[in-house]
C-alpha cells in the first residue's frame, strides 16, 4: 500500500508565504513557500496567520518558472471518476497558477509580453481534457507490475514509486521531488482517459476498468512529432490497460502503442497528406533497440502489429519497420503486417476477423 497523498487540502495565501495545509483526519502538516527565497518547508497549523486569504484546493500540480518568476499550480475544481478497489479516481478540471511576486513592476514591457505568451501557453495546455489522479492508488503502473512489487517499493509515496513516463508534472514537482518529507503533498496526475463500469453478461456481474497512460516523453500533435529520439521513446507511446475484477478475481490486459519506432518525419505543406521522410543519416537500428529493449524489460514478449499501407507512399515505412524487427533477430518480438485501410475499406470492419485470427494463437503464449 503506497503512502497516500494528501486528499484535502486549503491554501492559505499571506503577501510573504503559500500555506498548503493537510485537512485530513489525524494530519497537522502544512508546507510552507516563501514568495521571496521560493524555499519550500513543513511546519503546522499553528504556525499559518489568522490574516491569511484561504481557500480549499484539491492538490499542487507543481511550480514553474517564467519570465516574472516562480509561480504555484494548484488543482481548484475535480470530478469523480469513480472508484475501484476501494480507490477513488479523479479527473483535474481546473487550476489555478499563481504568482509568487506581489507586482510586476520589476519587468520591462518586453518581459511583460513575454510572460504574458509562456501565462497564455501553460494556461492552454491545463485546458486539455483528460487530466487525472488519485490520492491512495498508484494510477501510472499496471495491475500486474504492481502484483509483482517488493514491501519496500509498496512503502514508497506515490510520487516516489511512480512510474515517470506517465507524471505529467514530474518537471513541476520537481522541487518537492527533492524533500522526501512532503512527498504526501506532491501528487502524480496522468494524462490519458480513464473510464470505469459495472456491466453484466450471462447474468455474471463484474467491473470492467480501462485507463490510457500517454507518455509524457516525446509527446506532439499529429504530423509535427514522428518515429523517435535518441533515448528510443516513440512518439506519442500510449499503455492502455483494461482490467475485469469479478468475485474478487483481477485480470489485466496491457496494449501499448506508438509511432513507427524510427527516425523519420511528416511535416506539414500545403499537401493534404504530407509524404513521410525516413532519415538517410541516423542510426536507426541504435533507437529501435533502445526502444525494444525497454518494452521487453517492461512488458516481455512483445506481439508487434503495423497497421499502415503497405504501397504508396507508406510502404517505406513498413519495409523500414520489417528490416529492423528482423535484423534484431529477439525470439521476443514477432511481426504482423496488415494493411488495414485495403483489408477494411468500405467500412467491412468484419475482416478484422483476418487480423485477430492471426494474433489469437499468439496472445495465448502472453497469458500469464
Amino acid at each position: 500500500m503506497a503512502t497516500a497523498a494528501y486528499e484535502q487540502l486549503k491554501l492559505h495565501i499571506t503577501p510573504e508565504k503559500f500555506y498548503v495545509e493537510a485537512c485530513d483526519d489525524g494530519a497537522d502538516d502544512v508546507l510552507t513557500i516563501d514568495r521571496v527565497s521560493t524555499e519550500v518547508t513543513l511546519a503546522v497549523k499553528k504556525d499559518v496567520p489568522p490574516s491569511a486569504v484561504t481557500r480549499p484546493i484539491f492538490g499542487i500540480l507543481g511550480t514553474i518558472h517564467l519570465v516574472a518568476g516562480n509561480y504555484l499550480i494548484v488543482i481548484t475544481k475535480k470530478i469523480k471518476v469513480g472508484e475501484f478497489f476501494s480507490h477513488v479516481v479523479w479527473k483535474a478540471t481546473d487550476f489555478d497558477v499563481l504568482s509568487y511576486k506581489k507586482t510586476m513592476l520589476h519587468l520591462t514591457d518586453i518581459q511583460l509580453q513575454d510572460n504574458k505568451t509562456f501565462l497564455a501557453m501553460l494556461n492552454h495546455v491545463l485546458n486539455v481534457d483528460g487530466f487525472y489522479f488519485s490520492t491512495t492508488y498508484d494510477l501510472t503502473h499496471t495491475l500486474q507490475r504492481l502484483s509483482n512489487t517488493s514491501p519496500e517499493f509498496q512503502e514508497m509515496s506515490l510520487l516516489e514509486r511512480a512510474d515517470q513516463r506517465f507524471v505529467w508534472n514530474g518537471h513541476l514537482l520537481r522541487e518537492l521531488s527533492a524533500q522526501p518529507e512532503v512527498h504526501r503533498f506532491a501528487l502524480p496526475v496522468l494524462h490519458g482517459f480513464i473510464t470505469m463500469h459495472s456491466c453484466s453478461i450471462n447474468g455474471k456481474y463484474f467491473d470492467w476498468i480501462l485507463i490510457s497512460r500517454r507518455s509524457c516523453f516525446r509527446a506532439g500533435v499529429r504530423y509535427y512529432v514522428r518515429g523517435i529520439d535518441s533515448e528510443g521513446h516513440a512518439a506519442n507511446f500510449v499503455e492502455t490497460e483494461q482490467i475485469v475484477h469479478y468475485n474478487g478475481s483481477k485480470a489485466s490486459f496491457v496494449q501499448t502503442r506508438g509511432s513507427i519506432p524510427v527516425f523519420w518525419s511528416q511535416r506539414p505543406n500545403l499537401k493534404y497528406k504530407p509524404l513521410p521522410q525516413i532519415s538517410k543519416v541516423a542510426n536507426h537500428m541504435d533507437g529501435f533497440q533502445r526502444h525494444f529493449d525497454s518494452q521487453v524489460i517492461i512488458y516481455g514478449k512483445q506481439v508487434i502489429i503495423n497497421l499502415i499501407n503497405q504501397k504508396g507512399s507508406e510502404k517505406p515505412l513498413e519495409q523500414t519497420f520489417a528490416t529492423m524487427v528482423s535484423s534484431l533477430g529477439s525470439g521476443m518480438m514477432r511481426y504482423i503486417a496488415f494493411d488495414f485501410h485495403k483489408e477494411c475499406k468500405n467500412m467491412r470492419w468484419d475482416r478484422l476477423s483476418i487480423l485477430l485470427d492471426q494474433v489469437a494463437e499468439m496472445q495465448d503464449e502472453l497469458r500469464d
